[in-house]
């Protein structure tokens, strides 16, 4: 038995993009037309026309560009549909399947009440229309489809050879065997097999015999995605934090168990909750290793305080809370692997202290919440403060801004003179070219090494002297008015400076005046043995952090 949908990429086009397939829709790949809807078919449209004459013919016309993902994409709810009825089914391609008729015909009550059960099912399904052939192999269940037929068994050859030689689907071998005086699959087939193979080669051999009916290949079997999600139904509607946590642990202990049973681990959760009035909230909540139960159940909890409370952490702003409680839950598991394929730790296996830190670290943020714990990430940027993004323990480490991270820091000389060289004057030294591919490059007026230790949250005020003891300035071509000599921070005292490096000019969001800034920095070291890192902004200068 074979399901064919007509027409599967224009109506593929209409589930996912949206475009009706009631009006002329065409789809079109290099340029010309493989799929047309049955008002274009009306206006004159064929597949195989150039889209130019296609258009002629219909200048109403919608064209598509044809996308074999979004055609298996919108197949896939067709093919569970079919699975609910019939096991072991092959997807030809997308908007063909098939199967052995035999299962359905014995528990169905024949082929043709099988063939209208399963028709029936995925018009209730998926709300598209479908039609079955039966044969005795799929190429000729395939052109029985196209008619609804129902061949009976051991007719295939007389049903195939009245049929022309273009259905076989070899365009230049029909063409071919046209000219050749050979028009119906029934001539071809009376060929001699020794024959065809050595004048058509090994494809016109195997269409040889489809066309005599041979067509006995064993199914593919298509092995059906393992339904790994819970749910929760509740008659009395969660409320309360309390109890919807209670809830959460529950199901987080089940999903768990059915990850491990088939040897999973999740890296992405998806929670769902709708509300006794029909409200739907969903969200999805990253990790970068194993969920285990206590740290699903942690983040469905989490998940539902900031629905049911309407917190937010350190967000100003309260999202509105639900109109009602919830009635039912769920819990989506994505981003699967086997347990084997997370990344180990240095010396093979994670080992047993680096459990013991994520269970600390976890626990903490179960009772402080999920930003209570932050580690930071590495990633673009010309100042300290853009490279670092803090993001709360076991969620997904991507940067803020993209580029490579900050190279390895070169060891700071406290011994050199007082000199403008202490620090490397040519910016960053290049990348070396790792894997044969070159390496990307740092961001334009980014810091050269050593990285600081330390970077302040909020700037301290500062006050730079030279040794006469008038403030150092610096103009607008970057031109320092004298040698920093004394530095005095917030209300202290003075600092001798022994050792200086700059100025690094910055100049951003220069065509956004709201937010344009403009500085220039500088390196510093005291003779205290302290090194600290300076800027000057608008004739004010500011220590951003500090270096070890």
């Amino acid at each position: 038995m074979l399901l064919w949908c007509p027409d599967w990429p224009v109506l593929a086009v209409e589930i996912v993009d949206g475009v009706p397939a009631t009006g002329p829709v065409a789809v079109l790949h290099a340029n010309r037309v493989v799929a047309c809807s049955a008002p274009a078919r009306a206006a004159g449209v064929r597949r195989g026309l150039r889209r130019r004459e296609a258009q002629g013919r219909c200048p109403s016309l919608t064209v598509v560009d044809h996308d074999p993902g979004r055609d298996a994409r919108a197949f896939e709810p067709v093919v569970a549909a079919v699975e609910e009825v019939v096991a072991a089914v092959e997807v030809v391609r997308p908007g063909v399947c098939a199967f052995a008729a035999r299962g359905p015909a014995r528990h169905l009550g024949g082929e043709e009440a099988a063939a209208e059960r399963i028709v029936e099912q995925v018009a209730q399904a998926c709300a598209v229309e479908s039609q079955i052939g039966i044969a005795d192999g799929v190429f000729a269940a395939g052109l029985a489809a196209r008619t609804g037929q129902v061949v009976p068994p051991g007719g295939t050859p007389e049903f195939l050879a009245g049929l022309p030689v273009e259905a076989i689907g070899r365009p230049a071998l029909a063409d071919l065997l046209r000219r050749l005086g050979v028009r119906t699959l029934g001539d071809f087939a009376a060929l001699p097999a020794g024959d065809v193979l050595a004048r058509f080669g090994f494809d016109g051999a195997l269409a040889h015999r489809l066309a005599a009916g041979y067509d006995h290949r064993p199914f593919a079997v298509r092995q059906p995605p393992a339904d790994l999600t819970v749910t929760a139904h509740h008659d009395e509607p969660l409320d309360r934090v309390d109890a919807a946590a209670f809830a959460a642990r529950v199901l987080a202990e089940r999903l768990h168990d059915r990850l491990a049973g088939h040897g999973l681990a999740c890296t992405r959760l998806g929670i769902e909750a709708v509300t006794a009035h029909g409200q739907e909230l969903h969200r999805v909540w990253r990790h970068d290793g194993l969920l285990t139960a206590a740290a699903i159940a942690d983040r469905v909890r989490w998940q539902l305080d900031g629905w049911l409370s309407g917190s937010t952490g350190r967000a100003g702003a309260r999202p509105a809370r639900p109109t009602a409680g919830i009635v039912r839950l769920r819990l989506v598991p994505d981003g699967l692997l086997t347990r084997g394929g997370l990344q180990p730790g240095l010396w093979g296996e994670a080992g047993e202290e680096r459990d013991r830190a994520h269970r600390a670290l976890s626990r903490v943020q179960g009772i402080l919440g999920p930003e209570a714990v932050v580690t930071a990430v590495l990633g673009g940027g010309r100042s300290p403060t853009d490279q670092t993004r803090l993001v709360p323990w076991g969620d997904e480490r991507l940067p803020t801004r993209p580029g490579p991270p900050p190279l390895p820091d070169a060891p700071l000389r406290l011994d050199a003179p007082p000199q403008s060289g202490v620090f490397p004057q040519s910016g960053v030294p290049p990348r070396p070219a790792t894997g044969g591919r070159p390496a990307p490059p740092p961001w334009p007026g980014r810091l050269p090494p050593p990285a600081p230790a330390v970077v302040l949250p909020v700037p301290l005020a500062a006050t730079v002297h030279d040794a006469a003891g008038e403030p150092v300035v610096v103009s607008a071509r970057l031109v320092v008015s004298a040698a920093p000599a004394r530095l005095c921070v917030g209300g202290g005292g003075p600092a001798e400076i022994v050792g200086w490096a700059g100025p690094w000019p910055l100049d951003e969001r220069w065509w956004v005046p709201a937010e344009a800034r403009r500085r220039a920095r500088f390196q510093v070291c005291l003779a205290d043995g302290a090194a600290l890192l300076l800027a000057v902004q608008a004739g004010r200068w500011l220590v951003e952090a500090i270096y070890d």
